[in-house]
Order: structure tokens, then sequence, then C-alpha cells
């Protein structure tokens, strides 16, 4: 909005022209949605206090007993941060800024009636894993098939670390692209379980990819580089800087111990998001390094059950996922959540480098 409003009156005020540039409205975007989830996060915590959606802790995992009631939901205030940053800041001209904003909102009503669904039965089963996939794979697929039909857009897949390993999938790019988006959003559900611990490597992801989308839309940078360049979806630099903004003011509330927790709300949304955007930026099997601490709760999970199946009820791990197992190993929680989220930042650094690993 002020992109619309202020950048026509360039011609006649110069100081103006600032706003032709994706990298200082990113910054303002990040600023304005940290700024507005620091304001905004004390009422919204009461709110949801008041309305008692609490969370619901269960009894056969680590003791957690004493945040039983603590507010969740508040991944309510990074969608609503996001969006009001983004429509001030954004070229809303831009298709990718609408197609991430519909992944964005469209995973978040996922969570949402998950959550709300939990709170309304007043125990922890909201959707059933059959309905959240269905919610998950109806949104990314609507995604992708109007990213497809984006004319700049390309279904080739861009394979990290080779410079001419670039096969076409064509059709397949529509399942192959949903897997990802719903996979990042289950990972980030999965990581969701302490403190601070799903938040964490979802800012350092957002940072990661807020240089690769950069990049992408950039002409000069991308050839430099040897990455895809899709004309336009440079303007996504500014979303994400409203979603690290964001997610660094939900950070503040949410940091060990936490006074909000993001809910089904935040963490879907926030991982088909982050999903999506690998997408748009040619990264999508990059996303598994960036995203590393989602990929090792994930599996995590899978192995457990697999070997649990397996072995006749034996267990591989104390419990999944993965946090869970230190925790009943005994380290405290808040060491590892700084050492998961240490392991997010040299990832996203690991991820970086492949730009000149080509």
């Amino acid at each position: 909005m002020l992109y619309h409003l202020l950048y026509p009156l360039s011609a006649d005020l110069s100081v103006l022209n600032v706003f032709r540039y994706i990298t200082f409205r990113s910054i303002y975007a990040l600023l304005t949605a940290l700024v507005l989830s620091i304001l905004f996060g004390p009422p919204m915590i009461r709110w949801l206090a008041k309305l008692k959606f609490g969370q619901y802790i269960q009894s056969d995992g680590p003791h957690h007993q004493a945040k039983a009631g603590t507010p969740t939901m508040g991944g309510l205030l990074i969608i609503i941060s996001v969006v009001v940053s983004v429509l001030l800041w954004a070229d809303l001209n831009n298709s990718y800024i609408w197609l991430t904003l519909l992944v964005l909102v469209g995973f978040g009503a996922v969570g949402f009636i998950d959550d709300l669904t939990k709170i309304l039965h007043k125990r922890n089963k909201g959707l059933t894993s059959s309905q959240k996939f269905i919610g998950q794979i109806l949104v990314a697929s609507a995604a992708i098939c109007l990213l497809i039909f984006e004319p700049a857009y390309s279904t080739k897949l861009y394979v990290p670390f080779f410079k001419s390993l670039t096969p076409d999938l064509h059709w397949f790019y529509l399942p192959f692209a949903v897997l990802v988006m719903v996979g990042s959003s289950n990972g980030v559900n999965l990581t969701d379980g302490l403190d601070g611990l799903a938040i964490g490597p979802s800012v350092a992801a957002t940072g990661c990819f807020a240089l690769f989308i950069y990049v992408v839309g950039n002409s000069t940078m991308a050839g430099y580089l040897n990455v895809a360049y899709v004309p336009g979806v440079g303007e996504v630099t500014v979303l994400c800087g409203a979603l690290l903004g964001a997610g660094l003011g939900f950070l503040w509330f949410n940091a060990y111990p936490a006074q909000v927790f993001m809910g089904d709300v935040g963490s879907l949304s926030l991982g088909g998001t982050l999903g999506f955007i690998s997408v748009l930026a040619k990264q999508e099997l990059l996303l598994a390094i960036v995203g590393g601490v989602f990929v090792f709760e994930t599996l995590s999970v899978i192995l457990q059950v697999g070997y649990f199946k397996m072995s006749g009820g034996k267990r591989m791990f104390r419990m999944a996922p993965l946090h869970h197992h230190f925790e009943l190993k005994g380290v405290p929680e808040s060491k590892i959540i700084i050492r998961f989220w240490i392991l997010s930042i040299l990832m996203a650094l690991m991820a970086l480098s492949t730009l000149k690993l080509r």
C-alpha cells in the first residue's frame, strides 16, 4: 500500500525513490512485523487466556504439566503481523506475493481448525491425521497449480551442487512440490514441542531463503551464481522480511519459559510457507539442508514407528520426536532448544554455501 501510494510521487520528491528497492522495503517489512508482534503480543495473550484457549499437556511424555493452560494459537500473531506488513510494503501487483499469502493463510486455517477442535473437546484430539493431510494437500495443490500457470515459472528441478542437472518434471512437478510443502509443514509441526524450539529454526530458514529469493529474482546475480532466474519472484523477499520480523517478535513471548505457544495455526502455516518459498526459489531439494532440524525430527518419528512395528514393540528412541528423547535422557529443556538453534543456523549457512559450490 505504501509502495503504491508513495513510489509514484518519487518523480517530484526524489527521496521516495527508495521505495523502488526491494532491500529497503524488506528491511522495513521486517521492522514493521517485529513492532506489530511486540505491541500486540501482550493483548493477544491476554485475549487467548480470557477465552481459555490453553494448551493441553499429555501425561505420557516428559513432565510439562506446569505448562498446562498456557495460551496457545499464538501463531495468529505471526500471520496477522505478516499480512499487515506485506500489505504495507510489498508491490501488490506481484502475483507471487498473493500466492505466498494464500499458502500462509490457507495452511494457517487448517491449523486453526485443528487447534480449535482440540480446545473445544478439552482433550489433545483435534483433526485426524487424514483430515489434516487433506486440508494441507488441497491448499498446496491450489497454490502450485496457480504457480505452474505463471508464464515466467518453470517446472524444472534444480539439483544443488550440479550446474547442468535440471530435469523438467512437467506435470510430475505438481505432486513433488505438494509433497515438499506438506512435508515441511508437518516437519515444523513435529518440532514444535518445546518453548521456542520451532520458531528459532524457522527464523534461520526464513533468513536463508530470503537471500535465495532475492538472488533468484535478480537476473545479474542469478546469472553470476548460475541459479534459476525467475522474473518477479524477488518481490517475495519483502514477505520473507515480514515473516522474519514476525518470527522474532513471536520469539519474544515464546522463548523459555513461554508465555504463549504458536499452536498448529502457527506451525502448519510457517512450515507450509517455508516449503512454498523453497519452491519459488527453485531450491526445493535444498530445503532438506536449510530445514535440517525439521528433517531430523520427522525422521525420528518415522524411524520410531517403523522400528516399533518391525521389532514387535521395541523403541529406537526413548520417545519421539527427537527433542523428547534428549529430555528423557536428562538434558535440560533450555539446553536442547539452544543446541537445536545452533544446528539450524549452521545448516542455513551450509545451504548458502551451495551458491558457490557448483
